[in-house]
């Protein structure tokens, strides 16, 4: 009888689900096309979007024109190391991929999350390897009163399901109320997010000599995965490895 009775649930949901196809049949999570498959792209959206892969900086993951050989730090990474060991990011954040961050964000598309994620696991493969613990970049209570969730914390949770890594967005809190970052120049950025995060003391046995994978949803200039960085490693973490959906290109490549 259990048998028969899970045949008839899954029957049940099967139908269920053509229905929902039927009544909302799934779109481009670009350009909002009809296409075959729930959160995927169309051919056209797929065409421009510009994935971050290898050659790169093996630390900011900043593509480079061609091969330096494996070793061979940007500018930037040389220049003012950061926290962090590793920097991984899914595409460039400009056209599909931005809208997409944006149509997560502020347009409540929790939808495209488990999608976003998915392409986060491929392009942080490594890193998520070498994790012990997977947290998000919080936002500021009120923030999250306002916007009623944290799209970085909607990114990791799915990136663990999927994973199996642990998911704590209680490990890192957001103690300053910042401006956003948004309009911001570097320096600005910055002084906004300093002093803005800290490990509790209560979550410090979570983190203390763990690999952390932080996550968020763009890394523009670096400002904020460094100061979350900063406050992990304060906390007691081993080590902080930062992956992203999309990231803002100081210049189109570096050499």
């Amino acid at each position: 009888m259990k048998t028969v009775g899970r045949g008839a649930g899954l029957l049940t949901r099967n139908v269920a689900q053509q229905l929902f196809g039927l009544m909302f049949p799934p779109v481009c999570a670009g350009c909002e096309k009809h296409v075959a498959q729930p959160g995927s792209l169309c051919g056209q959206c797929w065409s421009k979007v510009r994935f971050i892969e290898k050659p790169y900086c093996p630390v900011l993951g900043i593509p480079f024109s061609h091969d330096l050989g494996a070793e061979i730090l940007s500018a930037e990474a040389i220049a003012e190391p950061p926290p962090f060991r590793h920097a991984r990011s899914v595409a460039v954040h400009e056209g599909v991929i931005r809208d997409m961050v944006h149509r997560l964000k502020y347009n409540d598309r929790t939808d495209l999350g488990p999608w976003m994620a998915g392409w986060m696991e491929r392009a942080g493969g490594e890193l998520l390897d070498n994790c012990d613990i997977i947290v998000p970049v919080p936002l500021h209570a009120w923030r999250f009163w306002f916007r009623r969730f944290n799209q970085s914390a909607e990114l990791a949770r799915h990136l663990a399901r999927s994973s199996g890594k642990i998911f704590d967005p209680d490990a890192l809190k957001r103690t300053k109320q910042t401006k956003q970052q948004v309009g911001l120049g570097l320096k600005e950025r910055v002084i906004n997010v300093r002093g803005a995060f800290k490990v509790p003391v209560a979550q410090e046995i979570k983190v203390r000599g763990r690999n952390v994978l932080l996550i968020d949803d763009v890394y523009t200039t670096g400002a904020t995965v460094k100061a979350a960085s900063r406050a992990l490693l304060r906390g007691g973490a081993a080590n902080v490895d930062v992956l992203t959906f999309g990231r803002v290109l100081s210049k189109e490549l570096s050499l």
